[in-house]
């Protein structure tokens, strides 16, 4: 049984829907890659699932549950955990207090998973007692994800975690991305950056128009004449 599974969702905004029929399915040792062009469905993808848009069709099963249009407070404690590409430290607030934040729906302890989120992220442990908003993008993102793993989730989904970032802090999120999956947390995520991100996928899905286009290993992708040539520029 997959830990996330998407049969045949449909949803958006109102009016014509943006998703017509997505198949996803992502285990707990997985980590996950939605790419495809502008308007594909990629962030509605993770917006359905977490909650912040209507599901008109299909399912979408976490640990076998339903949790199509549960809402957001109710799937945190359940093991999901989002990251939007926008808005996503509160700026004026430390370092530290940005993770704590994170904790909101915990009744224990969270100081473990905090001193574990410095050990992943050992810049933020430097940084605890600074405002999120005087960070470099690179690091607020770093506050962003040690935030949503303060929850402890099963699965942590990000949308463009490398948007607006140089070169150096791009390899870095990945790198750091690499290293939550190894400690046991499943993630999915949607990239622009296609090829890079599909180079350590273990699971990859093309989407246009709403729809799976192609699903294989980040590799595969890849490899895949007609998918690189129209998804990943040659």
């Amino acid at each position: 049984m997959a830990l996330l599974s998407l049969e045949k969702v449909v949803g958006g905004y109102g009016g014509a829907p943006i998703l017509n029929g997505v198949d996803i399915a992502i285990e707990r040792s997985d980590i996950g890659v939605i790419v495809g062009p502008n308007g594909a469905g990629k962030s509605t993808t993770l917006k359905a699932i977490f909650g912040l848009l209507k599901v008109t069709g299909g399912a979408i099963l976490f640990e076998g549950e339903e949790i199509a249009n549960s809402l957001p407070d109710k799937l945190v404690p359940r093991g999901l955990s989002f990251v939007p590409q926008e808005k996503n430290v509160f700026t004026s607030l430390s370092v530290e207090e940005n993770l704590e934040m994170g904790a909101f729906t915990r009744r224990d302890d969270f100081r473990p998973t905090r001193d574990w989120v410095y050990s992943m992220f050992p810049v933020l442990a430097e940084k605890r007692r600074q405002a999120a908003g005087e960070l470099s993008g690179g690091q607020r993102q770093m506050v962003a994800m040690g935030r949503a793993l303060m929850s402890q989730p099963k699965l942590l989904m990000l949308d463009e975690p490398s948007a607006g970032l140089s070169p150096r802090y791009v390899i870095e999120i990945f790198e750091q991305i690499v290293k939550v999956n190894a400690e046991g947390v499943g993630i999915l995520m949607v990239e622009q950056n296609a090829r890079q991100a599909l180079a350590f996928a273990t699971r990859g899905f093309v989407l246009a128009g709403g729809q799976n286009r192609f699903t294989g290993t980040g590799p595969e992708l890849i490899a895949d004449p007609e998918v690189a040539k129209s998804f990943l520029g040659g």
